[in-house]
């Protein structure tokens, strides 16, 4: 009996020690992968002053997501805390108490939107900037304009936690690393279209939707998300939009019901933020989910 009782406890201790080494692993190899640093020189953009200009930018802000995550006044958030998994925060981007809009610079504003790296050139968590990184001159220039136009927000937030759980995701590939991985820094940024009611304009708008439905729009589980999340649906043609037409796409974004009275979740499709797209915004993306291939569902 005190020899079994003598082998349990060394493998316990054998499997203690194993996940203390584990551990530290995931800690390290997360760590080498989350304090990367960038040398980014980001193409400059002309910035207008004007009214008209710096409210196009506030619609931008608005339907490209900013407002979704950093606050609808730009003052930050909280946008992921999870007990266990750690905490996830948007920065406040105005100059109040908190933020950033004192000590950014233009350079700064541009490394972070387009580029996803902060002043000191390390990677932003979560910072979608993927996305961003294929905005046009006119779009990154008028939404500059407006985030360093608004009114101060004294809001003082906590700093970002990573638990071991999100870091062994992370290592694991289980979820993307931060954004400035993907982008190619050296890289002209795209060109983009000239807006109007056509696929290439749709395509370019719909860029935001890649985030949760994937890259090519077939849904499937949302990379990142809680594991309570529901998985985004397919917006191929034969997916879960068959059978809808323009007027019942442009009414649930602006009603968040769908053509069968199902009531979208607005905190896993930000149907309030996408609905203030302009009609021929929304039409644009319209056509372009029209035209992709039909694909099988999650096959991304």
């Amino acid at each position: 009996m005190k020899k079994l009782a003598k082998w349990v406890v060394i493998l316990f201790a054998g499997i203690l020690a194993l996940l203390v080494l584990a551990s530290a692993a995931i800690n390290v190899l997360s760590e080498m992968r989350l304090r990367k640093t960038y040398e980014v020189e980001p193409q400059p953009v002309a910035i207008p002053s004007d009214g008209e200009s710096i409210s196009y930018g506030g619609h931008v802000a608005l339907i490209r997501g900013c407002t979704e995550c950093h606050g609808p006044d730009l003052g930050g958030d909280i946008v992921l805390e999870e007990a266990g998994f750690g905490r996830i925060v948007a920065s406040n981007l105005t100059a109040g108490r908190g933020g950033v809009g004192d000590a950014y610079t233009e350079q700064d504003w541009l490394r972070a939107i387009a580029h996803g790296v902060d002043p000191q050139g390390r990677a932003l968590l979560a910072m979608p900037s993927a996305e961003y990184h294929q905005l046009s001159d006119e779009d990154l220039g008028a939404l500059l304009a407006y985030v360093t136009s608004i009114e101060p927000v004294d809001r003082q937030l906590p700093a970002n936690q990573i638990g071991l759980p999100l870091r062994a995701f992370v290592v694991a590939g289980l979820i993307p690393g931060p954004d400035a991985e993907r982008i190619d820094h050296n890289a002209p940024r795209p060109e983009a279209p000239e807006p109007g009611i056509t696929t290439q304009y749709g395509q370019y708008l719909a860029i935001t939707c890649t985030g949760c439905h994937g890259a090519g729009l077939s849904g499937g589980p949302i990379p990142g998300a809680p594991p309570d999340a529901l998985p985004a649906p397919n917006l191929t043609p034969g997916g879960n939009l068959t059978g809808w037409t323009e007027a019942d796409f442009v009414r649930t974004m602006r009603t968040g019901v769908t053509p069968s009275g199902h009531n979208l979740d607005a905190e896993q499709m930000p149907w309030p933020m996408l609905g203030q797209m302009t009609d021929d915004e929304l039409k644009a993306v319209w056509l372009y989910l029209q035209s992709l291939p039909a694909t099988a569902y999650g096959n991304h």
